[in-house]
């Protein structure tokens, strides 16, 4: 038997903040509820940014309000900002993830901060963290660098600087840090190099990564992943979603096609796919279009 490996599912969040079709927080909440049904264990199921800017993501506190936390489930939030983790803390989030790009061109788009500015709102929220909730825990952190192997804005990313970042969040005590193809342009071989080079530069953090298939290599790099030794991978139900801050970014690589992919080759996940296909047909039909995955179109096989 092959490692275990971990799926966050991101398709509440990445997957529809991308979509014209701009569901209410029940119907996102519904969306959670389905998938951890299906077996996500960790699942990305809102984003604390301003609905001005991505109205997708509007009512992120009526949507934790409606999912009460359950054993072995995790719910994570993503913010861009201090403003937006200190919103996270009014609700029950188990993680909170923030995201900082590598590059500057990026940086200023998605939140009007260079590198050295996302790095100071880093340190920022981790020096406040351990006095963040009063009489109780903060929920845990992590960080996701987009635009990891390309910068719609600024072109290519190198390998150095990808790993000078990850060097100083691991200096941070980060303790997770996901590397992110914010535009699908990565392949197999780059994905093992920077995965190689980010281990060494923070060896003690646990490496998480997040494709695209904008160019239908997302299987492939995830693939790529796992035989480099990383063990947990993002994925959105149905292959939906994008980035709103960058052009051409498309759907992210689905979580039924990798949970296919990896189980027969023996390595456990813990979800359904049959139940993951049926919740990806199920959004399609709320957002409007059908989903892109591949097993959404097939099913799974062997049939059952």
């Amino acid at each position: 038997m092959s490692r275990p490996i971990t799926i966050v599912e991101v398709g509440p969040r990445d997957g529809l903040q991308n979509e014209a079709a701009v569901l209410e927080p029940a119907v996102r909440a519904e969306l959670t509820r389905r998938l951890e049904a299906a077996g996500a264990r960790r699942i990305e199921a809102v984003s604390f940014v301003h609905p001005k800017y991505v109205p997708q993501m509007a009512g992120a506190e009526e949507v934790m309000a409606a999912l009460p936390p359950e054993p072995g489930r995790s719910r994570i939030g993503l913010v861009l900002n201090a403003r937006g983790y200190d919103r996270a803390l009014t609700t029950a989030v188990d993680e909170v993830n923030v995201s900082i790009a590598a590059t500057d061109g990026f940086g200023l788009k998605n939140q009007g901060l260079d590198r050295a500015g996302q790095m100071a709102m880093v340190e920022e929220i981790v020096s406040r963290r351990s006095n963040a909730v009063p009489g109780g825990e903060a929920p845990s952190l992590s960080v996701t660098i987009s635009c990891v192997w390309g910068c719609p804005f600024d072109g290519e990313v190198g390998v150095d600087q990808v790993a000078d970042l990850v060097g100083r969040l691991g200096a941070l005590g980060i303790g997770e840090i996901a590397l992110a193809d914010t535009i699908g342009v990565g392949d197999p071989w780059s994905v093992r190099r920077k995965v190689e080079a980010t281990r060494k530069a923070a060896p003690d953090a646990t490496l998480r990564l997040h494709f695209h298939d904008t160019r239908n290599t997302g299987v492939a790099n995830a693939f790529a992943g796992i035989e480099a030794g990383v063990d947990v991978l993002d994925a959105s139900v149905g292959g939906i979603g994008g980035c709103p801050f960058a052009p051409g970014a498309t759907g992210n690589v689905a979580t039924e096609d990798v949970v296919y992919m990896l189980e027969r080759a023996g390595f456990p996940t813990g979800y359904d796919l049959d139940a993951l296909i049926e919740t990806a047909r199920w959004i399609g039909a709320k957002i409007g279009r059908r989903a892109p995955s591949a097993l959404s179109r097939a099913g799974g096989w062997p049939r059952r």
